[in-house]
């Protein structure tokens, strides 16, 4: 990982190799935010009345990649795995009771599907479709709105890491 940013960093790369590094670079960010802590410590809420703790942004980015990549771009009907139609948002961030272990086997499991998915389109334009409404997406839009999507919650995360033990940076 560390030659493909050097690589971007010195536009030596494609714009697919591009999207596709900056895309797990912040997968990858994420993923440093949440290591080395205790389950209470991923549950710990931001700020009151905030719901946001760093297992709910996992719980919440697991649900987008499925979203994105699975039911749009594959075209799959695979299950979300924490959506709540009685959430305001939809965003399942009541995490006293998450099973931390198991909301990170399946974001990193709905990470690799993922790239799965990338590695199966041909190209950047290659097309899916959102079910019922028809709208298509690219695989070049939904890289790009994943990138921003992890950038802003990363965003969050350093924020939620600083209050619980000083660390920040990606």
């Amino acid at each position: 990982m560390e030659q493909t940013r050097q690589n971007q960093e010195h536009g030596l790369t494609g714009e697919r190799e591009t999207l596709v590094g900056m895309l797990d670079f912040h997968r990858e960010t994420l993923g440093r935010k949440c290591s080395g802590l205790t389950a209470e410590q991923l549950r710990l809420r931001a700020v009151e009345p905030s719901q946001l703790s760093l297992i709910g942004l996992v719980r919440h980015l697991t649900d987008v990649e499925q979203g994105w990549f699975g039911r749009i771009l594959a075209g799959d009907d695979v299950p979300f795995a924490h959506w709540r139609n009685d959430a305001p948002d939809g965003s399942d961030f009541q995490v006293e009771t998450a099973d931390v272990d198991e909301s990170l086997r399946l974001w990193h499991s709905a990470c690799d599907n993922s790239r799965r998915i990338t590695d199966a389109c041909e190209s950047l334009d290659s097309f899916g479709a959102h079910e019922p409404t028809g709208e298509r997406y690219s695989l070049r839009w939904i890289l790009v709105h994943m990138i921003q999507e992890y950038a802003r919650h990363n965003g969050h995360a350093d924020l939620l890491r600083e209050r619980i033990d000083g660390r920040t940076g990606d």
